[in-house]
């Protein structure tokens, strides 16, 4: 069972050198924004900023729009809560999360998504140091991701990152296709950064 946590109790009592669970993460009050990596608390920059969330709308609202059309599986707003391994727990976040039909059962039960999500998108804020993106795009692929997306709005890219592979660098005079992942799908980059 849940533990419920009072936000001055929790604010009072937080430890970032202890370990937590996705039950507790998932008790937290909402205005607290954590994600959970091998059972240690890791911050979330909220809210972000106009660019951020634009830049991801311009691209997730197609790519939602496609998936849908063809019954492909779900797609997840920000911030929905994946679980990908548990003793010790994680939990990550990302921007936008696409997870195949055959992974998902008829209705989603309630908590965090307990799916590895097929495709996810991470759009970086001004605060987010490299350092940061690499650590998050290696948990995702180590889960088990096979299409992790790094969209940069300041330097007008998308960087691709498939397991065993190179990165693959998009600028705004690309195409994003989905290929094999998801064929017919294509996306000129130059929707996500017109020209001024």
């Amino acid at each position: 069972m849940a533990v419920a946590f009072p936000l001055s109790e929790l604010s009072d009592s937080l430890d970032l050198r202890r370990t937590y669970t996705a039950e507790e993460l998932f008790a937290f009050p909402s205005d607290c924004h954590y994600e959970l990596v091998r059972g240690k608390l890791r911050s979330l920059e909220m809210p972000t900023g106009g660019p951020h969330g634009a830049k991801t709308n311009r691209f997730t609202t197609p790519l939602s729009s496609f998936i849908y059309e063809y019954d492909l599986g779900e797609c997840f707003a920000a911030e929905t809560g994946f679980l990908l391994s548990q003793n010790p727990d994680t939990v990550l976040a990302p921007d936008f999360a696409f997870v195949k039909k055959a992974k998902l059962p008829e209705e989603l039960p309630g908590g965090y998504v307990r799916a590895i999500p097929d495709l996810v998108l991470e759009t970086r804020s001004p605060s987010d140091r490299p350092r940061e993106i690499s650590s998050k795009v290696r948990e995702w692929l180590d889960a088990g991701v096979q299409l992790v997306l790094e969209l940069n709005p300041a330097k007008q890219v998308l960087t691709i990152y498939r397991p065993n592979s190179e990165p693959e660098i998009l600028t705004r005079e690309s195409i994003f296709d989905g290929g094999t992942f998801l064929p017919g799908f294509v996306l000129p980059l130059t929707r996500l950064f017109p020209q001024v």
